[in-house]
Order: C-alpha cells, then sequence, then structure tokens
C-alpha cells in the first residue's frame, strides 16, 4: 500500500455546512476509488501566508489515505483545480518515516503535549488577570459575619463565589447552613449577606466597607441589642 495526505484549503466564506460538504465530498471519492481514509484532520481557520483570492484566511483540511497504486492522484489534483471552493491544495507521498510521525502526533506523543501546555499557561494568565482585576477575591470572610467555619462550609456546599452567594436569598442560606451543620450554624443570621455580597461582586468595596461599619456579627447594630451571635 501507498501512503499519501493531501492538504487543502477551503474558501472561508462558504457557509459551515458547505465547508464540511466539501471536505466530505473529497472523502467520499478517495473511498469510491478504493482508497482506505487513515484519518481525516480538520485544522480549522488559519491565517495564509500570503493572500489568495483577496482572502486572508482559509479552513484547512488534511486527509491521508493508502492506495494500492498512486492512479487516483492525478484525477484527484484535477478536481482540486477545477473546484472553485478550494483555495489551494498540496498532495504529498508519505514515507515509513512520515507514516510513523503521523501515527505518534495522533496518539499525543508529539505536538499535543506542547499544545496543552500552552492552553495551560493561556488559562493561567487568564485566571491570574481575572483575580487582579478583583482585589479581594472571593474571599467570603469578606462579608460581615461569615467567620472561617461559615466560609469553608459553604465552599464544600458549592457556594464558592460573591455572585453564587448573591444569587441566594437570606432564607434560603439559612436553609443551607441548617442542612450542613444545624446544631453549629443555628444561630447564624444570614439576613445582610446577600446585599452584602451583591456589593462584591459588582466591586463596590467602598460602598460595602461603609455599609459593614454599621453592622455586627452580619447584622444592623441595632438588632443586636437583644441577640447575638458569634462570627463562625
Amino acid at each position: 500500500m501507498r501512503n499519501y495526505e493531501v492538504t487543502f484549503i477551503v474558501d472561508p466564506v462558504l457557509t459551515g455546512d458547505e465547508i464540511k460538504g466539501t471536505a466530505q465530498s473529497y472523502v467520499d471519492r478517495l473511498q469510491n476509488d478504493g482508497c482506505k481514509i487513515v484519518a481525516v484532520d480538520e485544522m480549522g481557520l488559519r491565517q495564509l501566508a500570503y493572500p489568495i483570492n483577496k482572502r486572508t484566511t482559509g479552513i484547512y483540511y488534511c486527509i491521508e489515505f493508502q492506495t494500492e497504486t498512486g492512479n487516483v492522484i492525478d484525477p484527484l489534483e484535477l478536481t482540486f483545480r477545477r473546484d472553485e471552493r478550494v483555495m489551494r491544495f498540496l498532495t504529498v507521498k508519505l514515507d515509513k518515516y512520515g507514516v510513523e510521525y503521523n501515527e505518534k502526533k495522533r496518539a499525543g506523543k508529539i505536538g499535543k503535549p506542547k499544545r496543552a501546555q500552552l492552553r495551560e499557561q493561556q488559562e493561567a494568565a487568564q485566571k491570574k488577570a481575572q483575580k487582579a482585576n478583583q482585589p479581594h477575591g472571593d474571599n467570603l470572610k469578606r462579608i460581615e459575619g461569615i467567620g472561617p467555619k461559615v466560609s469553608e462550609a459553604l465552599k464544600a456546599y458549592g457556594i464558592t463565589t460573591f455572585a453564587q452567594l448573591a444569587a441566594k436569598t437570606p432564607e434560603k442560606i439559612k436553609e443551607i447552613l441548617l442542612e450542613i451543620d444545624a446544631d453549629r450554624f443555628q444561630n447564624q443570621d444570614p439576613s445582610t449577606w446577600t446585599k452584602q455580597a451583591e456589593l462584591a461582586a459588582a466591586g463596590e468595596w467602598e460602598k460595602l466597607k461603609a455599609w459593614q461599619e454599621d453592622l455586627k456579627g452580619g447584622r444592623v447594630r441595632s438588632q443586636t441589642k437583644s441577640d447575638s451571635s458569634e462570627e463562625e
């Protein structure tokens, strides 16, 4: 068996279905000609090295296939030349090293680890930037009335951000706390936590700080004269 791969660029102005249909038509053609399809790589939209037909980008595909003879190549390339949907193409005969390289690449032994590492670095940079834009992060202890134990309990329950806390009513928060540990959290009063979390999620730190001066244990100070609870 002889091994080949053909890389071709589809015009990006076509619809998604037309682009996929173009690629599939060549897969079908090769199969009808008795070729065995080894792999089809949809490489996606890429920048062109130079403009082609006033296009600066194109949709790249690569088909690796096997054939008994090379007789299918000339008719295939003629079809590519006549196909207005295809901007450029390149057919390459693979030796055993090329075949081995492609196999390792598909197995993730070549190329993918570097791309994965780059993706992880990009994600880490994005998280770092998001954290920088939120000075206090999602430290739930910034909410007056929430101490380390409550913060830990809420995060274990799945409430890890100010936005998630703000989405809960005080009644729901109380219900969650009692569900987690009724004995420990029965005296907790989350009546102001939702509003505090809304301000924190919006980055309104000055307003939150000013309001917290009137709070004690998460309650308005006038409410703490007859009843009190320690911040956990």
